[in-house]
């Protein structure tokens, strides 16, 4: 069982059902599954396939295995279980979660949303590959990715302090900036990110297998793009701080860095790369087909809005009850959303996260809806910005229990308190642990007429 408090939640019938559906589509993009459907090695030939292509070793070729994000751990131990341990010389990963059984590849827990020291000595561990091995053009370097490498890989450029780099992310994460924006900033504040990493490796061979959480597969946004060429500039991630109004606050060395940047004074980051293939491997479209399906068999009737949902949250779960409310959908019963909506935090921001939000912000915008109704929003990596929340789910009930212990729900949301809202009324917050995996978030809409 993935959602582990789901029998407490599970309080009807329809509740279970969208608990079900929540379940089916994060075991879909489980590493295992997705890695085994991906990659396959044929020892005897020392050819490895990713996909349709095969790339075949020269006789002294060696495998290496580096990587980083919420799902890279167990990623690598899908890895040596499809390729053989004993066929990868060594590895490194950066993941969020413990418990990775591997024997070539190490697994090095972070931080995340926010760098860590053990992030930046992951790094180096896996820099120090090349050197240690003397990896060369008949090599080959599997990069596995996921969504938060890029807090989970810090490596901050020359006169950038970790400190410094913290301080930036915090300030990005609360400006309401979208994901590709905060990237951009962070790619030309990094020594790897940006397709750094992949020229580092160079001649070597580097095959990039990604799991994505960014709307599109922005293979130039995801991990902020370890691999992949960058086409943004330093001028750029200068403008995103001052449209956001973040160049007051920023540290003055990450100001300094920029500027310097812009001057021509440091070099650009690349926008060839050909030594790099990059394989998007699962994401969220997988994950909604699956929820899909299983709504099917449940005897429901689904639709998959999006799976590009984006924007402010608040304004997205108040739209999106409204297209409910305005009976838009007629003739299906389970509409299901991916994405990943933006929060700007107002000074003295209460606990919670954007899926724990649109819950909450879903329980006063579906109230007048004629019948029974049930809003589920989760990240698929199970950390909702608290990393013991995956999300929420509230239903036609939830309102009116709010109502009885006499909380002013409408001042909780203003405030972006959710977590202690749907804490309060009870049976909201959805509890998964640490997935594994990370395809951004997945929302579950479910109607009814009639009671369950």
């Amino acid at each position: 069982m993935i959602i582990k408090n789901r029998r407490t939640l599970a309080t009807t019938e329809l509740r279970d059902q969208v608990l079900q559906i929540i379940e089916a589509g994060i075991r879909r993009v489980l590493p295992l599954d997705i890695m085994r459907s991906a990659v396959s090695y044929d020892a005897a030939r020392r050819t490895i396939k990713i996909k349709s292509d095969a790339f075949r070793l020269a006789t002294t070729g060696r495998i290496f295995a580096i990587g980083g994000g919420k799902a890279s751990g167990l990623m690598a131990e899908a890895l040596e279980s499809i390729i053989g341990a004993e066929n990868i010389t060594s590895g490194v990963v950066n993941c969020k979660g413990g418990n990775v059984k591997t024997q070539k590849i190490k697994a090095i827990v972070a931080a995340h949303p926010i760098p860590d020291q053990r992030g930046v000595s992951g790094v180096a561990e896996m820099l120090a590959l090349k050197h240690r091995y003397s990896i060369g053009e008949n090599d080959l370097v599997i990069c596995l990715i996921s969504g938060g490498g890029s807090s989970l890989m810090p490596h901050p450029a020359d006169g950038v302090s970790l400190r410094d780099k913290q301080k930036i992310t915090e300030l990005l994460i609360g400006s309401g900036a979208e994901i590709d924006e905060i990237n951009i900033v962070r790619k030309h504040l990094s020594k790897i990110k940006g397709g750094r990493l992949g020229v580092f490796y160079a001649p070597a061979t580097v095959i990039s297998l990604i799991l994505s959480d960014v709307i599109g597969n922005d293979l130039a946004t995801i991990a902020s793009g370890l691999t992949f060429p960058d086409p943004s500039t330093f001028s750029k991630a200068y403008d995103v701080l001052k449209q956001y109004h973040l160049l007051s606050q920023a540290p003055g060395s990450v100001i300094d860095f920029l500027k310097r940047g812009r001057r021509g004074e440091v070099t650009e980051t690349p926008k060839t790369l050909n030594n790099c293939y990059n394989y998007i491997i699962g994401d969220n479209e997988l994950a909604l087909e699956a929820m899909s399906a299983k709504a099917g068999k449940l005897g429901l009737t689904p639709y998959i809005i999006t799976s590009q949902q984006t924007g402010d949250t608040t304004a997205v779960a108040q739209s999106r009850a409204k297209e409910v409310m305005e009976r838009r959908y007629t003739g299906y019963d389970v509409l299901l959303i991916g994405g990943e909506t933006t929060i700007k935090l107002p000074t003295g921001a209460g606990k919670g996260g954007r899926n724990q939000h649109y819950a909450a912000v879903s329980m006063l915008a579906m109230a007048q809806y004629p019948g029974q109704w049930i809003v589920a929003s989760v990240g698929t990596d199970g950390s909702d910005f608290l990393p013991d929340v995956a999300g929420a789910i509230v239903d036609q009930n939830s309102l009116g229990v709010a109502q009885e212990k006499g909380i002013d729900v409408k001042s909780y949301i203003e405030r972006y308190d959710s977590n202690t809202l749907l804490g309060s009324i009870g049976n909201s917050l959805i509890i998964t642990g640490d997935t594994g995996t990370n395809v951004g978030d997945i929302v579950v809409y479910l109607t009814a007429e009639k009671a369950c």
